[in-house]
């Protein structure tokens, strides 16, 4: 017998559970395929936003939009136009209900859990083929399955150890190219980090100031040494990427912010010349501050009964 067996919704970003169907079949396949729901949690942020895994008897399918992926177990003969219409109703559903912001800054899991009871009218509905009151939008998802088909996830490519986390990209059919580098959120910024921020910014544009007046003052006279317009402009360089380190998450994070640093400090020791003593230690104390606060500013842990 054909039938949908259970649907959830679920983060992309972090893979938290926001809502889940009530199903209390513990037969070994579901167990099985719950494992496989929480393994594919885990890997949204790097899958395109229509796949399908094959998992023997039963078929797991799932859609994704604006941060929020859509996903359930069905039989293996169960329509492939009825899932994922099925899937597209629970989105449009969803994104009505509750906002972005609520589950962007949703913290436990299973926080919408009374969605459950949407969840499960419209898989009584989808059950009984029958009694489903409209099918005119059958036609036009059959057509957009058959022009953009989902994506087919592999067993071997779900289990393996190197599997997605690993790759560079994931290309298939009808969307080119996807990067698979995983997007990570850091911690909210604080009011120390905005300042941080600000002054990097105000050394980055002195640095690019003076740095412009260096190369005017080289072409007036061709005593003046080019390498302070190098360290001026690589001072510059240094200021903004410590901002970008502020804002953004990227790998070896905290060595990029020492480094940084580093080289914020070797510029103003080149400098030493051409600066007094309150220059020097206001644009070293700055970059110091910066690189504390990029260290302060973790990306964000998952809550302690995560996938429970």
């Amino acid at each position: 017998m054909s039938m949908i067996l259970s649907a959830s919704v679920v983060r992309v970003r972090d893979g938290l559970p926001l809502s889940a169907s009530t199903d209390y079949d513990q037969s070994t396949g579901m167990q099985e395929c719950r494992k496989y729901f929480k393994m594919l949690s885990k890997k949204l942020s790097q899958l395109p936003d229509r796949c399908t895994l094959k998992t023997g008897h039963y078929n797991i399918n799932f859609i994704s939009s604006l941060g929020v992926s859509y996903m359930m177990l069905c039989t293996e003969n169960y329509p492939s136009v009825l899932a994922f219409c099925f899937l597209d109703e629970l989105q449009k559903e969803f994104i009505t209900t509750y906002n972005m912001m609520k589950t962007n800054t949703a913290v436990r899991p299973y926080c919408f859990i009374e969605f459950d009871n949407f969840i499960q009218r419209t898989k009584q509905r989808y059950n009984n083929t029958r009694s489903l009151s409209t099918k005119m939008n059958l036609a036009d998802m059959q057509t957009e399955i058959k022009l953009r088909p989902p994506y087919q996830i592999s067993m071997s490519e779900l289990g393996s150890a190197n599997g997605f986390a690993h790759s560079s990209v994931v290309e298939y059919k009808g969307t080119g190219k996807i990067s698979a580098a995983p997007h990570q959120r850091l911690e909210p910024v604080t009011l120390p980090g905005i300042v941080s921020f600000v002054l990097s910014l105000l050394c980055g544009a002195l640095n690019l100031i003076r740095g412009f007046h260096a190369i005017e003052s080289l072409l007036q006279s061709e005593g003046e040494d080019f390498s302070y317009v190098i360290a001026f402009f690589l001072g510059t360089a240094a200021c903004l990427y410590q901002c970008y380190l502020l804002v953004y998450y990227t790998g070896w994070r905290n060595a990029k912010s020492f480094l940084t640093f580093g080289l914020i400090c070797l510029c103003n020791m080149y400098l030493y010349e051409l600066r007094n003593l309150w220059q020097l230690f206001f644009h070293v104390t700055v970059g110091a501050f910066s690189t504390l606060q990029i260290r302060l500013r973790q990306p964000q842990g998952k809550s302690p009964d995560y996938n429970v």
